[in-house]
């Protein structure tokens, strides 16, 4: 599984702790891959970009209403996290209870 997040991200840290991921792929330090960040925003459409993050708010109103996938690039920390790539290629966004238990095998 890959995790895709911040390292000091609470929630990307329980997941990695709950899945057994080795590590997280730093979105501050990597870029996330082309591919991945279209598959996930043609996934999760704009609900990839996390509009209460504090980088969010320092935003001026054009900057807002750029394409998400552009502001994702530009600003990283504006991606809802932790998105997750199981083994078989699905993604899934956030540490909800429904995604600990999909991704757990436990439904």
């Amino acid at each position: 599984m890959e995790i895709f997040g911040i390292i000091n991200c609470d929630k990307c840290r329980l997941a990695r702790k709950a899945l057994g991921a080795s590590e997280i792929t730093d979105v501050k330090r990597v870029q996330i891959p082309e591919d991945i960040l279209l598959k996930a925003f043609s996934t999760f459409g704009d609900k990839l970009l996390n509009r209460s993050s504090t980088t969010w708010r320092t935003l001026d109103p054009a900057e807002k209403e750029q394409n998400p996938l552009e502001l994702i690039k530009k600003y990283p920390t504006l991606m809802k996290r932790p998105l997750i790539k199981n083994k078989n290629g699905e993604l899934f966004l956030g540490w909800s209870e429904d995604i600990r238990m999909a991704l757990m095998g436990k439904v």
